[in-house]
């Protein structure tokens, strides 16, 4: 006689593997700070599902539910076969359940690590990953943080765009019809976006992709250094050269996105129009699986270091991230924090306050101003916080005036300790 004495749920499993008598919860396939995404089946349908579980208090106290709604509205939105699917969201009182296609392809990076790409094979992914975007733009989205981490393939080998963490809607335009907010993953950025000028989302977008062809077709980064300064002065001035094998074409492609002036560099009609994205080659039905090496072109001497915000984090913890910025100045110092930029500007307030000194802010930024006068007048503490990804913002506090003596015994025996249970560190998985 069969055995039906129920099988006990594995450690890596939910506490229960039945959703809303729906879904069956099965092995975990990911995890971060915010979420755990488990391999799921729809009981009604029989389909395939990855159901990311994301926990209430902590996204609450990261400052990051408005964010999260704003993803959900967004995904609703965007109904496009390059984009993944949100088939529904579900929640408890301690958890949200988002109910995603899943796919079995992995992510596009993956690929081009096993060597770059032929052309005919790029330009077929391009085309899709340009189509998405440019639906997303037309329903008024701007995804903000477009890279090959973030576009996966279906077993058929289409392309996927996933992860509108940092994606906005056009009614966030400030005044001036531009975004303000600084954010994605450093080597993808357009240089307006460093430059803090305000910035078109569509063009913004369009420049990540250029980055994104470019890799595609060598192999490497074009703008790329391990100081993210002079990786930032390289991006503003679109400091890069193509390799040999660049077809002409191609060249003046990614010249018209990667084009530093976002007046003059390419839209997305424009780009779409021209004869090298028109050009159309049949592509076989049975694309090969990821591990095998289906439109790779191997170069031994290409480089392929990948430089993302996690990379970059993870080369120096807590408050001393001096190495990724240059030599640090005796009156600055930056940390990394998964919190939201609202809770670090919060807690900066607070500790201001406890010292009896003035407080300015705004969104990303604050200002602290003792009210007595020291050595060389009032010590003046300044912040400003930068969203590097959903779930990573890097802050950068320096003296805005007075002493650096001054300065100095403040942050070590006030801010330093005020603010150590928000700093980043190496056991606090960054990835959602």
């Amino acid at each position: 006689m069969a055995d039906t004495t129920p099988k006990p749920i594995q450690s890596n499993q939910p506490t229960s593997n039945l959703l809303n008598n729906k879904y069956e919860l099965g092995r975990l396939i990911g995890f971060g700070s915010f979420a755990r995404v488990y391999h799921a089946k729809n009981l009604l349908t029989g389909e395939t599902v990855a159901m990311k579980v994301v926990s209430k208090d902590k996204i609450i106290k990261a400052g990051m539910m408005d964010q999260v709604k704003r993803e959900i509205s967004i995904m609703k939105k965007v109904h496009h076969p390059n984009i993944v699917k949100l088939h529904e969201v579900m929640a408890t009182k301690s958890k949200i359940y988002f109910a995603m296609e899943y796919l079995r392809g992995g992510e596009l990076f993956e690929k081009v690590s096993q060597g770059r790409l032929k052309e005919d094979s790029a330009r077929n992914f391009f085309k899709q990953l340009v189509c998405a975007v440019d639906f997303c733009h037309s329903r008024g989205v701007y995804h903000r943080d477009l890279k090959l981490e973030n576009l996966l393939l279906d077993e058929n080998g289409n392309l996927k765009v996933t992860d509108f963490g940092l994606s906005v809607f056009s009614e966030n335009l400030k005044q001036d019809g531009l975004l303000h907010t600084a954010c994605g993953t450093p080597v993808y950025v357009a240089p307006e976006v460093i430059g803090k000028r305000g910035y078109d989302g569509a063009k913004a977008d369009l420049w990540s992709c250029g980055v994104i062809l470019f890799v595609l077709l060598s192999g490497y980064l074009p703008c790329q250094s391990k100081n993210i300064i002079s990786m930032y002065k390289k991006i503003y001035r679109a400091d890069f050269k193509f390799p040999p094998w660049f077809s002409p074409e191609t060249q003046m492609i990614v010249n018209g996105l990667l084009d530093p002036n976002p007046i003059t560099r390419i839209s997305a009609s424009e780009l779409m129009d021209t004869s090298w994205f028109k050009f159309n080659k049949t592509i076989p039905k049975n694309v090969k699986r990821m591990s095998e090496s289906d439109g790779i072109e191997s170069d031994d001497e290409k480089e392929k270091e990948t430089l993302n915000a996690f990379h970059i984090i993870s080369l120096s913890e807590g408050f001393d991230l001096s190495p990724l910025f240059g030599e640090r100045k005796e009156e600055e110092m930056r940390f990394a924090t998964a919190a939201a930029a609202s809770r670090v500007i919060e807690r900066m307030e607070e500790v201001g306050k406890a010292a009896e000194f003035s407080v300015r802010k705004s969104e990303s930024k604050v200002r602290l101003v003792g009210n007595e006068s020291g050595r060389k007048g009032k010590l003046a503490i300044e912040a400003e916080t930068f969203a590097v990804t959903a779930a990573l913002t890097v802050v950068e506090v320096k003296k805005g005036g007075g002493d650096t003596f001054e300065y100095n015994q403040f942050c070590s025996k006030e801010l330093r300790p005020a603010l150590t249970d928000i700093v980043w560190t190496a056991d606090k998985s960054l990835t959602t």
